[in-house]
């Protein structure tokens, strides 16, 4: 066996001395050679087809046959596991192993890809360079950035083993298991979003769990070293966005370092996700002008692309007008704006806008002051209409606002009479509605 693995060297080394065609200078020995060992394989009789294969691969250049080298790799590892009490040959076999699949990717770069993701998984299923982790990791690391998102679960998951153990160990340093997640997690991300990919979400949450237990992603260590580095940081994308992403796994979502990093990302490519994300931040610090400053961005961004969640952020405009701010008008102009973007958010938009007028408290006479009472009453049975499962609310609603309207005495002394048309005009409001009076 041992003779496999001179031959296989010897092989590699004299490549380029190939160059009498396909078959190599002996053409007729080497087809000969590549049939007797292959009627074996197909028998699955590997034990009898080496003698022959080993004869094939002496004589026939990598050109001749790709299906030579992938039978040369099922041998070599049917060897492996043959000779496990072996550790010298075992390791012979096994460097064989990999010079093969170097090979087919020279020979083969149509296969390139495959080859290399095979050889990875090779390279973890027998443990190549056994307690050399550092090796294996860069082995690893080199062969990701070629295979990238054609690679298998695997590979990515042991590729993050091996940086945390590599750190624990004192050999990585925190930036180099932080590069490798944040790499790992960008390509993950990128296949999943893609489609449907149930495996591969499963293959991300191992990783993350890699990282969080690896002890670097504690939210001290990483503000600690993100900090002194952010000018550098938030000048290039790339380097933000891993920043942000980090430290949002890391529950660092009420430091300063993310506040000022989203507001960063924010400037230099504005999207919906990092302004709606500055408006959540800016609203936690109670800064309401900024925040809202960064809803209005994330509802341009995204009205044109997509009406149904540029509704959902108007509603959310207008809960913020009124319960934060105290903007009333500003509050109910979002509400209407979020109804006639998406019917589905009618009901609630014009439930926000009969509590909104409901809660007037308007100057003038009897009449001017309950007047509000009516037009939120009106926007209750619309919100009902709209949707039914508001129902038991906005009939309770409702019924306490109707205990505020005028008395048919007082709304007769001002010359108003019930169902007659009337406008309400309150606090940079104006509505029309009916006339409704308690008797």
């Amino acid at each position: 066996m041992k003779k496999i693995v001179i031959i296989l060297i010897a092989l590699i080394i004299a490549v380029p001395s190939f160059s009498q065609g396909k078959y190599g200078k002996d053409s007729s020995e080497c087809i000969k050679y590549l049939s007797y060992y292959q009627e074996y394989m197909k028998q699955n009789n590997i034990s009898e087809a080496i003698p022959f294969w080993r004869k094939a691969i002496s004589l026939c250049p990598p050109t001749a046959n790709q299906k030579m080298l992938l039978d040369g790799q099922k041998i070599f590892r049917y060897l492996i596991v043959k000779n496990q009490k072996n550790v010298v040959l075992r390791q012979e076999l096994l460097d064989s192993l990999i010079m093969l699949h170097d090979v087919r990717a020279e020979y083969y770069p149509n296969n390139k890809i495959i080859t290399l993701d095979n050889k990875a998984k090779d390279i973890i299923n027998f443990n190549y360079s056994g307690d050399n982790l550092k090796k294996q990791y860069d082995i690893l690391t080199e062969i990701l950035k070629v295979t990238n998102g054609s690679s298998s679960p695997i590979v990515f998951v042991k590729q993050m083993q091996l940086a945390v153990d590599l750190y624990k160990q004192g050999i990585l340093v925190a930036d180099d298991v932080i590069n490798t997640y944040t790499q790992t997690l960008d390509c993950l991300e990128g296949i999943i979003a893609e489609g449907e990919n149930d495996k591969l979400a499963s293959v991300k949450k191992d990783v993350e769990t890699l990282f969080v237990e690896s002890g670097v992603a504690s939210c001290e260590k990483l503000v600690s070293l993100y900090t002194p580095r952010y000018d550098e940081i938030q000048k290039d994308k790339n380097l933000l966005s891993s920043m942000v992403k980090m430290l949002s796994t890391s529950d660092c979502l009420d430091t300063d370092l993310f506040y000022h990093a989203i507001e960063s990302l924010n400037k230099l490519e504005p999207t919906y996700s990092t302004a709606y994300y500055l408006y959540r931040l800016c609203s936690s610090r109670e800064e309401n002008e900024e925040a809202i400053k960064a809803l209005k961005e994330a509802i341009t961004l995204i009205e044109p692309v997509d009406a149904k969640q540029a509704s959902d952020y108007y509603l959310e405009m207008g809960t913020y007008y009124f319960k934060k701010m105290g903007r009333s008008a500003s509050a109910i102009e979002a509400a209407k704006k979020s109804a006639e973007l998406n019917e589905a958010n009618s009901g609630k938009a014009y439930l926000l806008i009969g509590t909104i007028w409901g809660s007037q408290k308007c100057s003038g006479n009897e009449v001017e002051v309950r007047a509000p009472y009516w037009v939120a009453v009106d926007y209750m049975i619309k919100a009902r209409n709209a949707d039914p499962s508001l129902t038991e609310e906005t009939n309770n609603l409702c019924a306490q606002y109707r205990k505020y309207f005028p008395q048919q005495a007082d709304a007769f002394m001002y010359d108003i009479i019930d169902g007659a048309s009337y406008t309400v005009s309150c606090g940079g409001m104006r509505e029309n509605t009916i006339v409704r009076t308690q008797k």
